[in-house]
């Protein structure tokens, strides 16, 4: 059976031509949000291979990632574009992709990931509860019903992508012996990277590819942008960022409570960027 017959979903079960684009055209919030995660997501095969090489030896993990994770977030970002460029035709996705990828790539490196691979997983954990709540936000805040469809697929692989993260980061807790404060910590830096690089990076080359005239402009990018992560704001699914982001820790329940309110925050900042 072939690798793409096994996908939950493929690109050719949505049907693009159904596009209500009347009820998106207008949104140039949610043009900013879709069109930067498909940035990100279309350069999935390079944070990819830097996790094959960060789990040398580890070949059920390894082949997890290259046969199925990099599969299916590349999907993901062939169907954004795809959705992006039925919508906005007049946007260059092309151009605006290779400039991002001129600067993430550059920045998207082996040393970015933590020295410990049980820490990289909890790390992993954090990503992943990010893009998961993310599409679950997208899904809430359109009514047009091929991106109610795309959006859905995509939070529910990114759900399980981290239910996948998380089950081999439980088996390395017990091989390296970490304890609750680092994997506190590696989850802050994960938060901290996710909002000063990947989204800021994305959304740049959006606005640059957009207003050309205002390149540079930096009060112009943040008013812009900041419009589309207002959006984003108002739509997160707080209970379910909290509890994916305290899982790793592995709390008693009178702890898990009492982090609750303080995590909503952090929390937000994944969506900060």
């Amino acid at each position: 059976m072939s690798y793409a017959a096994s996908l939950p979903w493929t690109l050719d079960s949505i049907d693009f031509s159904r596009i209500d684009i009347r009820r998106v055209r207008h949104d140039e919030d949610l043009f900013f949000l879709l069109c930067s995660a498909s940035f990100v997501e279309s350069g999935s095969d390079l944070y990819t291979q830097n996790l094959v090489d960060h789990f040398a030896g580890d070949q059920e993990l390894q082949t997890w990632l290259s046969q199925h994770w990099e599969h299916e977030e590349l999907q993901h970002g062939r169907a954004l574009a795809a959705y992006v460029k039925a919508v906005w035709p007049e946007f260059d996705w092309e151009r605006g992709f290779a400039s991002f990828w001129a600067e993430y790539g550059a920045v998207c490196t082996a040393e970015q990931l933590e020295p410990s691979r049980g820490l990289e997983l909890a790390a992993r954990c954090v990503v992943e509860t990010g893009t998961a709540c993310l599409y679950r936000a997208l899904n809430d805040i359109t009514d047009e019903p091929v991106l109610k469809q795309l959006t859905g697929h995509i939070k529910s692989d990114e759900v399980r992508h981290y239910k996948h993260f998380y089950q081999h980061f439980r088996l390395y807790r017990e091989r390296e012996g970490f304890g609750r404060y680092k994997v506190f910590r590696a989850i802050l830096r994960r938060v901290n990277e996710i909002k000063s690089e990947d989204g800021d990076i994305a959304l740049r080359h959006v606005f640059n590819q957009c207003y050309p005239q205002l390149r540079g402009n930096e009060q112009e990018f943040r008013r812009v942008t900041g419009r589309a992560q207002g959006l984003l704001r108002r739509n997160i699914p707080a209970a379910m960022t909290v509890k994916m982001l305290l899982k790793p820790l592995d709390l008693p329940g009178r702890w898990q409570d009492a982090l609750e309110k303080p995590l909503a925050k952090l929390a937000e900042r994944l969506f900060l960027h």
